[in-house]
C-alpha cells in the first residue's frame, strides 16, 4: 500500500455488509477518516494509517481524539514493507499512545483476518 486510499479500497472491498461513509477532515480536525453503520451495533468510527519508516504519524488533533473518545472508535493501520506481504492491523482507540511510541509492541485487536476485523468493528460494545 502507497496511499491511505488503497487502504480505503481494501477495507471497502472486504466489508461489503457495513455502510461506510469518508469523512472530510479538514471540516473537524482529529476526526476519524470513515463512519461506518451496521443494523446489528449501529456508527463507529475508523482511522485509516499507514506505516511509514516503521512509524506511524498522528496529528495532535488525532491523538487527542483518539485519547478520549475510546469507545467504538478504532484504528485501521496497513504496512508493506518492501519484500513483505500486505498487512492490516486493526487496534482500538485506546491504543493511540503506544502505537505513538512503538506500533510493533503494541497488540492489535485483529490482524490479517478480514471475518475477525469485521467481528471486532461490530461487536456491540459501549
Amino acid at each position: 500500500m502507497k496511499k491511505e486510499s488503497d487502504l480505503w479500497k481494501l477495507l471497502k472491498k472486504n466489508t461489503p455488509e457495513i455502510k461506510w461513509t469518508r469523512l472530510e477532515s479538514w471540516s473537524s480536525f482529529g476526526t476519524p477518516d470513515l463512519l461506518g453503520y451496521h443494523d446489528s451495533c449501529g456508527f463507529f468510527m475508523v482511522e485509516l494509517k499507514l506505516v511509514h519508516d516503521n512509524k506511524i504519524h498522528f496529528s495532535p488533533h488525532q491523538i487527542l481524539f483518539h485519547s478520549t473518545m475510546t469507545k467504538r472508535n478504532f484504528i485501521l493501520v496497513g504496512q508493506s514493507p518492501k519484500g513483505s506481504p500486505r498487512s492490516v492491523k486493526l487496534y482500538g482507540s485506546a491504543s493511540i499512545l503506544g502505537l505513538l511510541e512503538d506500533h510493533r509492541e503494541v497488540p492489535p485487536v485483529a490482524q490479517d483476518d478480514w471475518g475477525h476485523i469485521i467481528s471486532c468493528l461490530l461487536a456491540n460494545r459501549s
